[in-house]
Parts: C-alpha cells; sequence; structure tokens
C-alpha cells in the first residue's frame, strides 16, 4: 500500500490540477475547503485570424472551488463539489465546470450532478499538459468530462478502482453509460480499462478505452487507445504521452491520432515546459505542431497562481 500511495505522489506531480485547497471551516465533523486559480494566457496562431480577431487571442481564465464533506455516522457521510470558472472579462463569461452532492459509504461513493463520465480517470492517463493535448480520447459523448445529470458509483478496493455511471441527457435520445477500471501495480504500472454505451442524438454509439501509464522516480509515459461506433461509422484514437521532472521543471508531451470514417480528424503533437516558482505558482509555455491540413500551428503560454 505504501508502495501505491508513493506511485500516486508522483503521478500528481506531472498533472496540471493543483492539490492546493484552504479549509475554511473543520468542526463537528463537517469540513469545508476553497481552492481555484488566476490564470492569465494567451494562444498565438493564424487559426484565430478572422475579420475582426487578429492571430493573438486572451486565453485568460479564473477558476473558484468548494468542497465539503460531512460525517453523518459511523458508516455514512455525504459530500459536495461546486467549480466555477470565470474567463472573457469583456462579455462576463461564466461557466459552472462542477456541481454534484453524494454519499460516501464504506462500499464506495454515490453521486449525481455535473460530473466526469466514468471514462475520464482513464483518458487523465494522457491528458496531462497545461496548454493543449487530450484531443483523440472522446470519439463519443458518454466519455467526455463534466456531464450534466450524470449518476456516479466510485469504489476503491485495495489496489483497483471502479467507476460506474448512467447519464440522464437533456437531449432526447442522447442517455448513456459507462463502467471503468484501473488497476495500480506496486512496481509504478496502472492498467486500465472502460467501456460506454448509448444514444448519441438517437444514433448508436459505443466506446472500448484501453490505458496504461507507468512512473519511475522523475519519468512517467502513459498511452491510451480507444476504438468506437456511432452508427455503425467506426472511429479509433490514441494518445501518447511522456513526461520527465527535474528540480522545479516539469517537460512534456503528448501525440494525439483520431480517425473517424477512414478520415483523420485529429494528428497533432504538443510539447511544453512548466517551471515551478512553488507549490502556488508557475509559469509555463506550449507548441503544438498540427500534422492536418487547413490548421496552423498553435504557441499558448502562462503564468498560473493556484490557491
Amino acid at each position: 500500500m505504501k508502495k501505491l500511495l508513493l506511485s500516486t505522489a508522483i503521478v500528481s506531480s506531472f498533472v496540471s490540477t493543483p492539490l492546493l485547497a484552504a479549509t475554511v471551516y473543520d468542526q463537528d465533523d463537517t469540513q469545508l475547503k476553497v481552492g481555484g486559480r488566476a490564470e492569465a494566457r494567451a494562444n498565438v496562431s493564424d487559426n484565430n485570424e478572422s475579420a475582426t480577431e487578429s492571430s493573438f487571442q486572451d486565453k485568460s481564465r479564473a477558476r473558484i472551488n468548494l468542497k465539503g464533506k460531512t460525517k453523518i455516522n459511523e458508516d455514512l457521510g455525504a459530500f459536495g463539489t461546486y467549480e466555477v470558472e470565470i474567463a472573457d472579462g469583456k462579455n462576463n463569461l461564466v461557466n459552472t465546470r462542477y456541481l454534484f452532492a453524494g454519499l460516501s459509504t464504506a462500499f464506495g461513493n454515490f453521486s449525481y450532478g455535473q460530473q466526469d463520465s466514468a471514462q475520464v480517470m482513464l483518458t487523465d492517463y494522457t491528458d496531462i499538459l497545461a496548454t493543449f493535448g487530450g484531443d483523440a480520447a472522446d470519439l463519443t459523448d458518454g466519455n467526455k468530462d463534466k456531464r450534466e445529470n450524470n449518476f456516479v458509483y466510485s469504489g476503491e478496493f485495495d489496489a483497483l478502482t471502479v467507476q460506474a455511471n448512467y447519464i440522464a441527457s437533456n437531449t432526447k435520445k442522447s442517455d448513456s453509460f459507462g463502467l471503468s477500471g484501473m488497476y495500480a501495480l506496486p512496481i509504478g504500472l496502472d492498467l486500465g480499462l472502460g467501456y460506454t454505451s448509448g444514444e448519441q442524438a438517437g444514433l448508436d454509439a459505443d466506446q472500448i478505452n484501453l490505458a496504461l501509464r507507468y512512473t519511475l522516480d522523475a519519468f512517467m509515459v502513459s498511452g491510451l487507445f480507444t476504438t468506437g461506433e456511432i452508427d455503425k461509422i467506426d472511429a479509433t484514437g490514441y494518445e501518447l504521452a511522456a513526461a520527465y521532472k527535474m528540480d522545479k521543471w516539469v517537460f512534456q508531451g503528448v501525440y494525439n491520432y483520431q480517425e473517424v470514417d477512414s478520415k483523420d480528424t485529429e494528428n497533432n503533437v504538443a510539447i511544453e515546459a512548466i517551471y515551478k516558482l512553488n507549490k502556488s505558482f508557475r509559469t509555463y509555455a506550449g507548441y503544438k505542431f498540427e500534422q492536418i491540413d487547413d490548421l496552423d500551428d498553435q504557441i499558448q503560454f502562462g503564468l498560473r497562481y493556484d490557491f
């Protein structure tokens, strides 16, 4: 178990999601944490150009999240999460990312609301960059993160994590369900398998995900292979990722490829460097090499403060 916890800590040092949060209330078996980020960032690419827009586009944003939990009795607890993103100050764009609540039991957690599908713990293997990446995984809607009307079960059994979800979509004939499992070996190797099925605007949609991740000291490599079908149209994709941590630096790269009905829909390589001045502040820059005609390369850079 100690080796498993160490492996989890190593993986967490690579991903862009911060582990910071301030406990603002902790009393009577009830706890509330507040966290978030302020992120000033920009994207430069000819893809941004239009009759009125230049190639330089501001992508700055802020996020605020609230996470609470309480103990009901010795065998039952409750939890809730809310996260909002504020971007584009000119138009005051506010977007709810997560809004869910649930119960924690000895058999696992049960929750409902706007939250990730069961497949996200697998797609996170390769969706590691602060700038780009994660382009090839979502062949079907049932695979995506931050889904509304989402019923989720999550259970941990030693080295095995199991998730299941059902999405009662706001759109007619678009419900879906999914199952996934991840097994963490003590040698730093994580294996994942997932399946999602349902309808997408009235069309049958199925997807299978296979994921692999290996961490060793400062190195991490991972891969995701996915295959699916939407109304008898075949789709496949894969993502390959690698990361190396050196003192306060993290160097990362991802290759994304997706094919739908024998046509390339994603084909790119993204690389980036992150410099963490401390646990709260970092700066980063990334470059995306597009391999599809009519798409131009992109540069993205930013400064981020986590709290």
